[in-house]
């Protein structure tokens, strides 16, 4: 069996709630962070990956919040992957990139 396919993910959205994250041209990050998430978990749900989202709506999580709510759904085992979506302001234009 290829290891691989055992593998759980955690989406983590980036920000949220009263943590806008970075923003500029309209672009606020936490709102984007949540967008890119929910279609990472749907392509997951597709590809039947077993994967959770730490929020899946405008939420407040606090450093002591996120990490245990990203462990709560599976542990914290060599199984589990956890991705963490940000979007980082770049260059000197006031313009946002997306790392991906």
């Amino acid at each position: 069996m290829d290891d691989r396919a055992t593998k759980k993910v955690v989406i983590d959205a980036g920000h949220g709630g009263s943590d806008p994250g970075t923003s500029g041209n309209g672009i606020t990050e936490k709102d984007y962070t949540l967008k890119i998430s929910k279609y990472m978990k749907k392509r997951f749900d597709d590809l039947g990956i077993d994967s959770s989202m730490t929020r899946t709506s405008d939420e407040t999580l606090d450093s002591n919040t996120r990490p245990k709510r990203a462990q709560s759904f599976y542990g914290n085992g060599n199984d589990v992957i956890l991705v963490s979506n940000h979007i980082n302001a770049g260059g000197g234009d006031n313009h946002c990139v997306i790392n991906v």
